[in-house]
């Protein structure tokens, strides 16, 4: 039944039909929400039998979730930002493991400076991980999604990530149809795991390998991820005929069928990117988008197919590497042969700046762009800084000086 509810609320409610048997998080903003949420249904003993573990890091939460894994139990974490990079050497572990571990990441940006906004820089900083990631559009789509990770990862033996974008999804209000209890039982079967730990057959895992067999377990886990290729839209399908509608799955096209530019994006910036299509299409140019739901593995068949006919690819991306550029763009190149679309970079929405469809309109239909633009850049206040750096060697720290000279005052901690 749909109704209003806050997407955290959705998300954890649906993870908890999911029936994990433990949950471990350290909160964070804006991930906070989810893991109360589920501390209360674990309580109350609307979920049970489930062990909600209080613990004092986020390296702690990854760590207890693969204890709980490994001894064979469901387990479910929820982080974000600063907080998913200080699990990092728990979350390669995870994968390397081949322990089917669902995580949320209510995507924040990466300090410094200190930002509590929304954009993609800190999963794409683990998108070599060896996690699935998915990427929700809604709040529909994220609640969707968790219950098809538990599938996804359980059949492949591999952790899955499920990213919404922190705020912007988390805590907007929205008609969400949460997946029924009874449904989602019929949907994730029990929980049997590929291997799990035994008193009764003592056994070592995360052993030492050396040169002799470690190439093979990488390649193991490259093949568990390409296996993800088939698997993650084979749930899609059976997610549809269960519940009655589209959800997850590996691309999603909007109105590409004729496009001479297609806008690749990642995220719930994809409505505001399909509101500017609608009316750029309206004034007569031949527009469309691409959606990427499942970005690891990365499926570039999929993205190839769509984009083969455009005479441009745009990606729009909400992270992006410092002195190198684009990130999902280099993907998008890589699966393009050489004969395909020119493929530019647009940057936008970083630390949480709005994307508004008046820039994207803008920034679309332009002839020329150059290989990587960020959208809405202020180069005035580029220039004053770039300026004092020249003219002084002790010139300060540079974003305590932009906001000085934008006239804000800069949080004292």
């Amino acid at each position: 039944m749909r109704r209003q509810i806050e997407g955290s609320r959705a998300v954890a409610e649906a993870v908890a039909a999911a029936r994990p048997e433990v949950v471990c998080a350290y909160p964070i903003s804006p991930q906070t929400h989810i893991v109360e949420a589920l501390a209360e249904l674990v309580k109350s003993r609307q979920l049970e039998p489930c062990e909600f573990v209080n613990v004092e890091s986020e390296f702690a939460a990854m760590s207890v979730a693969i204890g709980a894994s490994a001894a064979g139990a469901r387990a479910y974490t929820a982080t974000a930002s600063q907080g998913l990079l200080y699990m990092t050497e728990a979350v390669y572990n995870a994968a390397g493991l081949g322990l089917p571990i669902v995580m949320t990441v209510a995507n924040r940006a990466i300090g410094a400076p200190i930002n509590i906004w929304n954009d993609h820089s800190d999963s794409m900083a683990l998108r070599g991980s060896g996690w699935i990631q998915l990427y929700a559009e809604t709040n529909q789509e994220a609640a969707d999604l968790h219950v098809q990770a538990f599938r996804i990862a359980e059949e492949l033996s591999t952790p899955v990530m499920v990213c919404m974008d922190g705020f912007v999804l988390t805590h907007a209000w929205e008609e969400v149809d949460v997946p029924g209890q009874a449904d989602v039982d019929r949907f994730v079967p029990p929980y049997v795991p590929r291997q799990s730990v035994d008193p009764d057959a003592p056994a070592s895992i995360g052993a030492m390998v050396g040169p002799e067999a470690f190439t093979e377990v990488r390649y193991l886990a490259h093949a568990r991820q390409l296996g993800a290729l088939d698997l993650v839209p084979d749930i899609a399908d059976r997610f549809a005929e269960a519940f009655g509608r589209t959800s997850g799955g590996l691309v999603r096209r909007y109105r590409t069928e004729d496009a001479e530019t297609v806008v690749v994006a990642l995220g719930s910036v994809l409505g505001t990117v399909k509101d500017a299509v609608d009316e750029l299409r309206a004034a007569g140019t031949r527009i469309g988008a691409l959606g990427i739901t499942c970005y690891r593995p990365f499926p570039a068949a999929d993205v190839a197919a769509a984009l083969g006919h455009a005479r441009r690819a745009i990606v729009l991306e909400k992270a992006f590497e410092p002195g190198s550029g684009g990130i999902v763009s280099a993907d998008v190149r890589a699966a393009l042969p050489g004969s395909g679309p020119e493929t530019v970079t647009v940057v936008a929405g970083l630390g949480g700046r709005a994307i508004t469809k008046a820039s994207l309109v803008r920034a679309f239909p332009a002839e020329g762009l150059p290989a990587l633009t960020f959208l809405d850049l202020d180069r005035a206040l580029i220039e004053r800084e770039l300026a004092r750096l020249a003219a002084n060697r002790r010139s300060g720290p540079t974003a305590e000086n932009l906001l000085r000279d934008l006239g804000v005052v800069a949080s004292r901690i």
